[in-house]
C-alpha cells in the first residue's frame, strides 16, 4: 500500500504581501533544509535563507543576509504557525525582524519550546529549529500543485490564482477559481499545459514564461523524486516580476524508499511521535487519534470499518492500528503496549480476521498478552475466520477477562458501553473491575 509522507515548508507572516520559503519537517518529518535543497537542485528559484538550532546560529544566518527586512520561522510540524502561541506566551511562530540581534532573540524564544495551533492541538509540537530568510514584497499570490489523482490514475496539476492561507476557502466557497489538468505519464508535462497552468496563476504577461518553466521543472521532482505531492502555496510573483516558490510542502511514497536513499536520508524524526515510530519498528501501521477506544485490528479495511463502527454506537477510537494480514503474538504484545501507554484509553477493541492467520493462534497471543501485562481496562475480543470456534473456547476457559464476540455490531455496542462506564468512574475517582459473566 503506497503512504504519502510529507514534508512541510514554510507558513507565512499575517501580513499578506510579505512571504518567504522556509524548509521544515514532515510526516514522518525530513531535515530543515531539505525543501530548498531539492528546490534549488531543480532550479526552482526560493528566497535565500537558512535553518538554525541555536541562537547564535540564527544571528549568524541574519548577518550573512545583510537585509534590513528578514522573516524568523519556527520549524514544526504544523500548518496556523503565524497565529500559534509559543508555551512561554510568545505569540506567533512566523516574525517580521530588521537585525541579527532580533534574530537571536526570537530564535532564544522559540527554540526548546512548544508552538501551539489548530493544527497541534494543546500539546504542542517542540521547536527544534528556525528558519531565517529574507523577506520578499509580493504583487501576487498563487497556488500550485501536483497531485496523484486516483480518478486518472495518475498526476493532475491543480493552480489557482487565489494562493495562500485561504486556498482551503477557495476550493470550498468558488471552486471555479482552481484549474485542473491531468499529465499523461508518458508524454509528461509538455510546454503547452505548462503555459495553460502558468496562465491560471493569474501572473504579469512578463511573468508567464518562468511560471511555466517552473511548473516543468516541479514536474520532475514530483517524477523523478517518487512523490506523492508536489504543492507550492504561495507561488509569488514580486513587485519586480520575479516567480519565487515561498512555501513548500512535499509528499512521497514509502513504497519508493529503497531507490530514493537521499530522500529519506534527510529524515527527522525529532517531530514524529515517540510511539508512531514505536509502532513502525514492528511493523505496526499506528496513528493517534482523539479518543478513548483502543484499537487493535488487522488489515486497514477492517481497521476503518471499526473505526466508523465504534463512531455509530457513540463511542470514539483513540487510535488507527492496523497490525497487518498477518498479525503474530509479537505483534499483539507490542501493540498492546502502545495502547496502553495513552492514559485516556478507557476500553481496548480487538477485531481480526482470521484469513492469513489463524484465529486460535490470535487468541493464544492475547491471552498470554494479558496474563503478562497488568490491564485495568475492559478488552473486548471479536475474531472471525479460521479456526474461530478454538479461540472462543481458549478465550472462554482462560479464566481473563476478555469479552469474545464473533458478531462485529455486539462487539462495538459492548466495547462503547464498557468504555463509557470506566469514563464514568474516572471522572470521580472511582477505580472499577468487570467479572465475566456480566
Amino acid at each position: 500500500m503506497a503512504v504519502a509522507f510529507y514534508v512541510v515548508a514554510g507558513g507565512r507572516q499575517n501580513n499578506k504581501n510579505d512571504s518567504c520559503l522556509c524548509t521544515s519537517s514532515g510526516l514522518p518529518p525530513f531535515s530543515k533544509t531539505y525543501v530548498g535543497s531539492i528546490c534549488c537542485c531543480y532550479g526552482v528559484p526560493i528566497p535565500d535563507g537558512d535553518a538554525a538550532t541555536t541562537p547564535e546560529e540564527a544571528e549568524k544566518i541574519a548577518q550573512k543576509l545583510g537585509k534590513d527586512d528578514m522573516v524568523i520561522k519556527a520549524q514544526v510540524l504544523a500548518g496556523g504557525r503565524g497565529k500559534g502561541t509559543f508555551d512561554n506566551g510568545l505569540k506567533g511562530g512566523v516574525k517580521l525582524i530588521t537585525s541579527p540581534l532580533e534574530a537571536k532573540i526570537y530564535a532564544e524564544q522559540m527554540l526548546g519550546h512548544k508552538l501551539i495551533t489548530k493544527q497541534t492541538g494543546a500539546a504542542g509540537k517542540l521547536c527544534t529549529a528556525v528558519y531565517v530568510v529574507e523577506r520578499e514584497f509580493v504583487r501576487r499570490e498563487a497556488y500550485l500543485a501536483i497531485l496523484l489523482d486516483r480518478t486518472t490514475r495518475g498526476p493532475v496539476i491543480v493552480a489557482s490564482s487565489q494562493g495562500g492561507m485561504d486556498i482551503e476557502t477557495v476550493a470550498k466557497e468558488t471552486p471555479d477559481a482552481i484549474f485542473s489538468t491531468p499529465v499523461d505519464i508518458h508524454t509528461g508535462v509538455t510546454d503547452e499545459i505548462a503555459f495553460k497552468v502558468a496562465q491560471a496563476l493569474g501572473f504579469s504577461n512578463g511573468a508567464i514564461q518562468e511560471a511555466a518553466d517552473i511548473v516543468k521543472k516541479l514536474y520532475k521532482v514530483f517524477q523523478e523524486k517518487d512523490a506523492t505531492q508536489v504543492e507550492i502555496n504561495p507561488l509569488s510573483e514580486t513587485v519586480d516580476r520575479r516567480v519565487l516558490a515561498m512555501d513548500a510542502k512535499l509528499g512521497f511514497d514509502d513504497n519508493a524508499s529503497f531507490r530514493q536513499p537521499d530522500v529519506w536520508s534527510w529524515r527527522d524524526t525529532t517531530q514524529e511521535d515517540a510511539d508512531e515510530i514505536e509502532a513502525a519498528k514492528y511493523g505496526l501501521n499506528f496513528i493517534k487519534l482523539d479518543g478513548n477506544i483502543g484499537c487493535l485490528v488487522n488489515g486497514a479495511g477492517l481497521a476503518m470499518a471499526t473505526m466508523d463502527i465504534i463512531k455509530l454506537y457513540g463511542g470514539e477510537p483513540a487510535n488507527f492500528l492496523d497490525c497487518g494480514g498477518g498479525a503474530t503474538a509479537e505483534a499483539i504484545r507490542q501493540a498492546f503496549g502502545i495502547l496502553l501507554r495513552e492514559p485516556k484509553v478507557t476500553a481496548i477493541f480487538v477485531n481480526i480476521f482470521g484469513g492469513i492467520v489463524r484465529c486460535d493462534n490470535i487468541a493464544k497471543g492475547l491471552i498470554a498478552t494479558t496474563q503478562e501485562m497488568n490491564i485495568t481496562v475492559p478488552i473486548v475480543a471479536r475474531l472471525q475466520g479460521t479456526n474461530v470456534e478454538e479461540a472462543q473456547r481458549l478465550i472462554n476457559n482462560s479464566g481473563l477477562k476478555i469479552f469474545s464476540f464473533t458478531d462485529l455490531d455486539e462487539a462495538a455496542q459492548k466495547v462503547c458501553q464498557l468504555s463509557k462506564v470506566v469514563s464514568l468512574a474516572r471522572e470521580i475517582d472511582v477505580n472499577v473491575s468487570f467479572e465475566l459473566p456480566l
